[in-house]
């Protein structure tokens, strides 16, 4: 079989897969999510470049064994799957390490990345976690997990291990300091960075309509 042809049959029975998994998520990190991160990686390879295959396939992996929304599943899913799909060693092991290396793990906590590939899809998810669709993330992943919208007395805290920042559960607005607002400045590509200005810009406007509401101004 021609290998565009296979990677095609490989990608789409991946996507359908994952669609399988995640189409019934409230927590923010649905299927569509993963469908505009993959998407957005594509279109900041179609301009950065790298391995279209594995940027693609890492996008739409990123998110199957993630601690946040799978810490019952004790198995690594991503690894089987792509055993499943005869994947050589060699690329899995690109995938893998992409997805290992996309998540935020606290403000004080650095996020290198190796390849380009991992730079591209990195920065997809941190774009989906910022402006309009950011915020709409954020507070469904709030009611998700219970939290507040906002409590004045709690401020937000700059972790400064992965520990401190997957055990938080500070209000929701907290994660906008504590993580949203400072994406910008961690991304790793020019084109990500130019979608990431608007986006960031749209997050303060709404913060400070926020609190002007929250102190009861007409």
């Amino acid at each position: 079989m021609n290998s565009n042809i296979r990677e095609q049959s490989i990608t789409k029975a991946t996507e359908k897969y994952i669609k399988s998994q995640f189409q019934s998520d409230s927590s923010g990190h649905d299927w569509w999510h993963i469908y505009r991160v993959r998407n957005l990686a594509l279109h900041l390879a179609d301009r950065e470049g790298g391995d279209r295959f594995v940027i693609e396939m890492a996008a739409l992996l990123h998110d199957l064994d993630d601690w946040k929304i799978n810490a019952e599943n004790t198995e690594p899913r991503t690894k089987a799957w792509l055993e499943k799909q005869s994947i050589s060693t060699g690329i899995a092991r690109k995938i893998i390490q992409i997805i290992d290396e996309v998540s935020f793990k606290g403000a004080g906590v650095e996020t290198p990345v190796s390849t380009l590939e991992a730079m591209v899809v990195q920065d997809a998810d941190r774009l989906d976690a910022i402006g309009a669709i950011g915020i709409a993330r954020t507070f469904a992943y709030g009611g998700n997990k219970g939290r507040l919208l906002y409590d004045p007395d709690v401020s937000p805290e700059l972790h400064n291990s992965f520990d401190s920042y997957k055990k938080t559960s500070a209000p929701t607005i907290n994660h906008f300091y504590e993580k949203l607002l400072l994406l910008k400045d961690r991304l790793n590509t020019e084109t990500a960075k130019k979608v990431a200005a608007g986006r960031h810009r749209f997050m303060e406007t709404f913060l400070e309509r926020f609190f002007n509401e929250w102190k009861g101004e007409i």
